[in-house]
């Protein structure tokens, strides 16, 4: 198998992850549950990750899509489209799955998934994260992780919009 098969098998519609989630989970794997638009991959997105992934033994990324950015963003966004984005994020090692979403937030995905963590950057509060309550009420943890200062899309946008 190629490599670039390896990485586009860990890019998963819904149906597909259910399944593989509850494998995972009925092998007593922890799963762990992040999202963002991840439009230019820098090292605080990284380290998210990556302590993310830290925290248990599967990592699924939401990944919105390039309508949801445009939404969110603006109509100059995203730099990058959704498959070149799922693809880098799917190349991490860490990363075990990626699932794209259309929505304003991946409530949906985390209800259906049912991950045991829902971990976010240091720079949300626990009750503003999409999926809080349902992750609390399943038992499950939110957890947050350390906010890397000094890494932004939008502030590495605007410098090379500047230079």
């Amino acid at each position: 198998m190629s490599h670039l098969k390896k990485i586009e098998n860990k890019i998963f519609t819904i149906n597909d992850l259910k399944v593989k989630t509850e494998r995972w989970k009925s092998l007593g794997n922890q799963i762990v549950f992040t999202n963002g638009c991840f439009d230019i991959i820098h090292q605080g997105h990284i380290e998210v990750l990556s302590k993310s992934a830290d925290l248990g033994e599967k990592l699924i990324v939401g990944l919105n899509s390039d309508k949801s950015i445009k939404k969110l963003k603006g109509k100059n966004r995203p730099i990058k489209d959704e498959h070149s984005r799922a693809m880098l994020l799917a190349s991490f090692y860490f990363v075990d799955a990626v699932i794209l979403f259309s929505e304003d937030t991946p409530i949906r995905l985390i209800r259906e998934l049912k991950p045991d963590i829902l971990a976010k950057g240091g720079d949300y509060k626990i009750e503003k994260i999409a999926g809080h309550k349902i992750i609390q009420e399943t038992g499950g943890e939110v957890k947050l992780i350390p906010f890397v200062e000094g890494y932004s899309s939008t502030q590495i946008i605007k410098n090379i919009k500047q230079k």
